[in-house]
């Protein structure tokens, strides 16, 4: 039977989600805690690709297993199991064909910054003490909902087929204490949310007007971009999936 899996992980003690062969990752510590738990050898496969020390608060993933008596008690002898930094929520039968990856619609981010030092965000938010012009960011993030080639936001030498991607929400809230951007696509590139959020930041600290954005993105040159923010303020906050392959749920 097909399961999905859903998780949220505090990313700064892993190398991302994905296997590697030399670091720890997200995906080594679950697939090891399913095996050991279900004693059957269990792969799982993700929603995406999160990268080194990014966090989830909503991920996904699907592995293939024979009947579960008790998904909820199965969630229970998980989290006993699993390090402090993974968390385990929900655990459901799908159909057969339900894929984590390719059958997500939307998936959201929010990056976190805070203007003033506080030691409580210092492993969750990025610091940014100089004054940022708001109301230009937004402005600016606009711009990103007009366009689908984002290949100027892309990690260099990506082996990805295509850098198209359905942007649907870009924008920038204060949260009490923090400032939050958030975006929601259909996909997202690697380093995307990063080098977008950099570029947003020259237009808030004065460095670049706003319509400077759709230069960049129709350069396709990373190089035009903004750098990359640091992956601590980086949150996937939420993963879509169509109703329909839950269907079996029992």
């Amino acid at each position: 039977m097909r399961y999905f899996i859903r998780f949220s992980y505090f990313g700064k003690p892993y190398h991302g989600w994905q296997n590697q062969p030399n670091a720890i990752t997200v995906q080594e510590v679950l697939e090891k805690a399913l095996s050991t738990l279900l004693r059957e050898k269990v792969e799982v496969v993700g929603a995406g690709r999160t990268d080194a020390g990014v966090h989830a608060k909503e991920m996904y993933a699907h592995f293939d297993v024979g009947p579960i008596a008790d998904p909820g008690e199965l969630v229970y002898r998980l989290n006993a199991f699993l390090p402090e930094a993974i968390a385990i929520q929900e655990i459901r039968v799908v159909k057969m064909d339900a894929h984590a990856r390719f059958d997500a619609v939307e998936r959201t981010y929010e990056y976190w910054l805070v203007q003033e030092k506080n030691p409580f965000y210092a492993e969750y938010a990025h610091f940014v003490f100089q004054p940022l012009d708001v109301q230009a960011m937004n402005e600016a993030a606009k711009y990103l909902l007009a366009h689908t080639d984002f290949e100027c936001f892309s990690k260099s030498n990506s082996d990805v087929k295509t850098f198209n991607c359905d942007v649907r929400k870009a924008i920038w809230e204060s949260r009490e204490d923090k400032l939050v951007f958030t975006i929601t696509a259909d996909r997202f590139l690697r380093n995307m949310v990063r080098a977008v959020v950099g570029t947003l930041l020259d237009v808030g600290l004065g460095k670049m007007e706003t319509g400077k954005i759709n230069d960049i993105l129709a350069s396709k040159d990373r190089g035009q971009a903004g750098v990359s923010v640091p992956a601590k303020g980086l949150y996937l906050t939420a993963v879509s999936y169509p109703k329909n392959i839950f269907d079996e749920q029992k």
